[in-house]
């Protein structure tokens, strides 16, 4: 049975930047609203009126790239993770996802990566930093199985 067909109740934290990583876990709602959850995004307007009912812990950003964001949000994932203990961590990306699959592994988390819609055949750099530490990859094309092996494809989220 795959992790995201789990049907005990979990922790789940969700990871990603805001914008269109953040939609994409937003459209994760049928699996993840089940669920006591956590959120780690950029401090901005779409994610506070999005996610404003939910628990949110910002993030540093702008993380492309960004070795100082990096650092910082490694201590983020560090302090988050050992507080809140989830069971599960899920990320669509972008940087902010590779600290929290990190420690995450090394706390004992589980962890889902659902590659981005807008990648048919080529993989994020976000997608091949964690493909190796995670429990599950996603993938929403046929195509990206081939750069996948593991992948599962669910389709399309939207």
């Amino acid at each position: 049975m795959g992790l995201i067909e789990r049907s005990l109740k979990m922790k789940v934290c969700l990871v990603g930047s805001s914008g269109g990583h953040l939609t994409h876990l937003y459209m994760l709602k049928p699996f993840w609203q089940k669920h006591e959850r956590l959120w780690v995004t950029f401090d901005k307007a779409d994610a506070r009126s999005l996610l404003q009912d939910e628990k949110v812990t910002p993030c540093y950003y702008p993380t492309n790239r960004s070795l100082k964001a990096l650092i910082k949000n490694s201590f983020l994932a560090w302090r988050v993770l050992r507080r809140e203990k989830p069971d599960l961590i899920i990320s669509t990306g972008a940087a902010v996802a590779v600290p929290f699959f990190v420690l995450g592994k090394l706390l004992g988390a589980k962890s889902i990566y659902v590659e981005v819609f807008d990648r048919i055949d080529q993989p994020t750099l976000t997608g091949r930093l964690v493909y190796p530490l995670a429990d599950q990859i996603v993938v929403q094309w046929e195509e990206m199985k081939q750069v996948y092996p593991k992948a599962t494809n669910l389709g399309s989220v939207f």
